[in-house]
């Protein structure tokens, strides 16, 4: 008999809404995440510092421990510093390097992970990848999803306003990434999961298309759903291919060549796309895309994060190589230097330098 349907990888619990964090004892208690109450809950030194005197009388049987950092050793220090303590479940809260050391040190001991996200600065909260820092630079780790997604837009709103413009930037490049994975497909024969491909683009669109600002609930929201259903799309292709295309490859190549001016992971990848859809001759899409960025306060030159179009021919250049095996509109163009500095100038044009 064939299989008429497939399991999809998700969290039992997400719950995101202004006050969510006052019910984070409620969602923990869910007997499929903790029976026994008994829970390790990694923080940072800020934020996630900040909320515990705050969430702690919920949460009676918690350890607690503070992470130094977001680094490969951080997160094998944070599960071998868990590992006597007999958990139900791991918690972790605060930002983005906390929760991917929280992710890798769930998976190493076996346990579910619970993410509480103090900022949205990327995809990362909901997706089966821990990203950290090791002495190559920095390394993606297979993990499982959060089994629950708790994000309380109060705490967000207190967060610095460029987390927010920066989980923009790494939302909307949903749209260029599968663009990438679409003409992958059509060249070079690579299968593409319909389904994943329709959660992230939809994602990247809802948060492209709505009115709303960076201090409205309303947007928010769409714009954590977003990060979230991304996250969840991974799960499903089994790996990052729809949130991760040329506009990624021009962020790793950032980091990696200059890793002391480096932007922020939303400003670079915001580019990154905008770029790259007027590179696959999308020239109305790039423009409004460049708009929006514009509109949301993030750049859409490499000048306004500190970089001469010089350098970010470079970077495009050298972007290839991040991702070997990868294909996007970057190695399906292949081009020389002199084009890019060509095409670049004729993207400024076209978005108003």
């Amino acid at each position: 008999m064939p299989v008429l349907t497939r399991l999809i990888p998700s969290p039992i619990a997400v719950d995101i809404r202004p006050g969510a964090l006052d019910d984070l004892g409620t969602v923990l208690a869910d007997q499929r995440i903790s029976q026994s109450g008994r829970l390790a809950v990694a923080i940072s030194g800020g934020s996630g510092a900040r909320l515990r005197d705050r969430i702690a009388p919920a949460l009676p049987g918690a350890s607690w421990y503070e992470v130094g950092g977001g680094s490969l050793d951080d997160a094998i220090n944070l599960a071998d510093a868990m590992k006597s303590g007999r958990y139900d479940a791991v918690v972790g809260l605060g930002g983005g390097k906390i929760i991917d050391c929280a992710k890798f040190a769930a998976a190493r001991l076996g346990l579910p992970l619970v993410a509480v996200a103090t900022n949205l600065a990327h995809d990362g909260l909901c997706s089966p990848v821990a990203t950290l820092d090791n002495d190559a630079g920095r390394g993606s780790y297979g993990v499982p999803n959060p089994i629950a997604v708790v994000i309380d837009l109060d705490v967000i709103r207190e967060a610095p306003i460029r987390y927010v413009r920066s989980g923009i930037g790494d939302a909307v490049s949903n749209i260029s990434c599968v663009a990438d994975w679409e003409l992958s497909h059509r060249e070079t024969g690579e299968q593409i999961d319909g389904l994943a491909a329709a959660m992230a683009r939809q994602a990247g669109e809802a948060v492209l298309r709505h009115p709303g600002g960076v201090g409205d609930d309303g947007f928010l929201q769409v714009l954590a759903e977003g990060l979230v259903m991304t996250g969840i799309s991974m799960s499903v292709a089994g790996d990052s291919r729809p949130a991760s295309g040329a506009c990624h490859e021009i962020n790793h190549a950032f980091d990696l060549l200059h890793p002391r001016r480096a932007a922020s992971h939303g400003e670079q990848v915001g580019i990154g796309a905008a770029f790259a859809m007027h590179l696959r001759g999308a020239r109305d899409e790039a423009v409004h895309m460049a708009e929006v960025l514009r509109r949301h306060g993030l750049p859409v030159l490499p000048d306004e994060i500190g970089f001469s179009r010089e350098e970010f021919t470079e970077v495009v250049a050298f972007a290839p190589e991040t991702r070997p095996g990868r294909y996007t509109i970057l190695e399906h163009l292949a081009l020389s230097r002199d084009q890019i500095r060509d095409a670049y100038a004729d993207y400024a044009k076209a978005i108003g330098s």
